[in-house]
C-alpha cells in the first residue's frame, strides 16, 4: 500500500526539522508533486514557512511561496499531526558535547515523538549525520517499543544528508543519494521515495550502518586533508614558500592529487563534528582513530595560529595587539553564505578578545552576530572606517559583496587567510597571506 502511494504521489510526507537540511528537502519533495507537512519546535520558523517566507539560502524564495500558496507545503509545531503522514524524515541537529562526545538528544526525542504516532505502512528515514549503528541501536528500539515490527508493520532507513550550503552546482535536487534500510523492503521503499523526488542517482547499500559510515567517511576525508594542508601551510611560511602557489602547481597533476586549501580552521555543521562521531564509536571496538583526533587538534589550533600571526604583523608595525582595532572580514564559516555555525572566524574573534584586541566585523551576508549577551552589528566599509583600523583580517572568502581592491587600498594592512585577494593588482605590499 505504501509503495503504491509513493509511486502515485498520494503519500503525505513529513519532514521533522526545517533548517538547512529539512527545508530544502521539503521544498524538493513538494516540487516533485507530494504534499509535505513540515514539523519544527521553533514557532518562528513554522510561521515563516506558512507565510511563504524563506530563510534558507539554498531555497528559492519564489518556489517556497508558490508551493505554500498551492497547498503543497504546510508547517506545524503540533507533532500529533504525524499520525497522518505516510513518510517521516528526520532532519534534526546532531551536535557534539563539551568533550566532543555525540549528543543524540534531538534524534532520541524525535524518535520518541514519532513512536507516539507510528502506524502500519509508515516509512521513517533518518537523515541527520551520526555514528554507524544509530539507526538500528537507538532509533529502532524506540520505534519497536510500540509493538510494531520493522520490515513488517513499518519501515526504517538511513539516508545521509549531503547539503553543501552555497554550492552553485550541487543542490538537494541533483546530489546523489545513499540509502540503507534495516530490511530489503525498507531500502526499496526509501529508494522509491528519493528516486521520485531527486534528479540524481540513488545508491543503495546493505544496511543503515553502511550508509551512516559513508557519510562520516566523506567528512573525515575532508577534515584530514584540510588539517594536512593547514600544517603544511605553517611549515611553508617558515621556509619562505608561498603555499597557494604550491597548491596551484600540485593541482596541475591530473591524477593522484586533490587540492585542499588552508585557512583559519574548518567550520560548518559537518567537518568539525562528523569525524568525532566516528572516533567516539570506534572506541567501542577498542580502536583509536589517532589520525582523526590529530586532524581535529590541528584545525582547532588554526584560529589561535591566525591570532599569533596578527600579533606578529602588528608588532612589526610597532603596535601591540592589546587595544588594537581589528576588523574581521567575514564571519560565515564559508564564502557567500550566511551560516555561522562552528565558524572559525568566531573562534579567531574569541582569541583576539582574550588578547584585549578591539574586534569588529563586516560580512555582506551576516548583518549581526550574538556574542554572549551582546548583539554586534556589522560595520560599514567606508574609506574613513578602514583607515581607522589597525589591521583587516580576512577570515571568510566571500566572492560577492566585498570590494577587495577598495579594502586593500584604504586599510593599513590586510592579513588574508583565504587568498581571496589574489586578483588585487595594486597595493599588494599591504597584503600578507596565511
Amino acid at each position: 500500500m505504501l509503495k503504491e502511494k509513493l509511486l502515485n504521489k498520494t503519500a503525505l510526507l513529513g519532514v521533522i526539522g526545517l533548517g538547512y537540511v529539512g527545508l530544502p528537502l521539503a521544498v524538493e519533495k513538494a516540487k516533485a508533486g507530494y504534499k509535505v507537512l513540515g514539523f519544527d519546535i521553533q514557532k518562528k520558523r513554522v510561521d515563516m514557512v506558512n507565510r511563504g517566507e524563506n530563510y534558507i539560502g539554498d531555497v528559492v524564495d519564489e518556489d517556497l511561496k508558490d508551493l505554500v500558496e498551492k497547498g503543497m507545503i504546510r508547517a506545524t509545531t503540533d507533532f500529533s499531526e504525524m499520525k497522518n503522514c505516510d513518510v517521516v524524515t528526520i532532519c534534526v541537529p546532531t551536535p557534539l558535547g563539551k568533550y566532543k562526545e555525540p549528543d543524540l538528544t534531538y534524534v532520541i526525542n524525535t524518535a520518541k515523538e514519532i513512536a507516539k504516532y507510528l502506524h502500519r505502512e509508515m516509512l521513517v528515514v533518518l537523515e541527520s549525520t551520526t555514528y554507524p549503528g544509530t539507526t538500528e541501536e537507538v532509533v529502532l528500539p524506540i520505534l519497536e517499543s510500540t509493538g510494531l515490527k520493522v520490515g513488517k508493520d513499518f519501515y526504517l532507513a538511513f539516508s545521509p544528508e549531503r547539503v553543501d550550503p552555497g554550492n552553485r552546482i550541487y543542490k538537494t535536487k541533483n546530489t546523489p543519494k545513499v540509502v540503507g534500510g534495516v530490511t530489503e523492503k525498507c531500502t526499496e521503499l526509501a529508494k522509491i521515495l528519493y528516486e521520485n523526488v531527486l534528479e540524481a542517482p540513488v545508491h543503495t547499500v546493505s544496511s543503515p550502518r553502511a550508509a551512516e559510515m559513508a557519510k562520516v567517511l566523506e567528512n573525515t576525508f575532508r577534515l584530514v586533508n584540510i588539517s594536512l594542508i593547514n600544517e603544511v601551510a605553517i611549515v611553508a611560511r617558515r621556509m619562505g614558500i608561498n603555499i597557494w602557489e604550491v597548491i596551484d602547481a600540485a593541482a596541475t597533476k591530473p591524477f593522484g592529487f586533490m587540492p585542499f586549501y588552508p585557512g583559519p580552521g574548518a567550520g560548518g555543521h559537518c567537518i568539525p563534528i562528523d569525524p568525532f562521531y566516528l572516533a567516539y564509536k570506534a572506541k567501542e571496538f577498542d580502536v583509536r582513530l589517532d589520525l582523526v583526533e590529530m586532524a581535529g587538534e590541528i584545525n582547532d589550533f588554526m584560529p589561535e595560529y591566525v591570532v599569533m600571526r596578527v600579533q606578529d604583523i602588528l608588532n612589526e608595525r610597532k603596535k601591540p595587539l592589546n587595544g588594537s582595532k581589528v576588523l574581521l572580514l567575514g564571519v560565515a564559516y564559508k564564502g557567500d553564505i550566511d551560516d555561522t555555525r562552528e565558524s572559525p572566524a568566531l573562534k579567531v574573534w574569541d582569541h583576539l578578545e582574550k588578547k584585549k584586541a578591539v574586534v569588529e566585523f563586516f560580512d555582506p551576508y551576516v548583518p549581526e552576530v550574538k556574542r554572549g549577551d551582546r548583539i554586534h552589528r556589522r560595520v560599514k566599509l567606508t574609506e574613513e572606517y578602514l583607515k581607522g583600523v589597525d589591521i583587516v583580517v580576512i577570515t571568510t572568502a566571500h566572492k560577492n559583496g566585498v570590494d577587495y581592491d577598495f579594502v586593500v587600498k584604504n586599510a593599513p594592512v590586510v592579513f588574508d587567510t583565504k587568498n581571496i585577494t589574489k586578483d588585487v593588482k595594486e597595493n599588494r605590499d599591504k597584503i600578507i597571506l596565511l
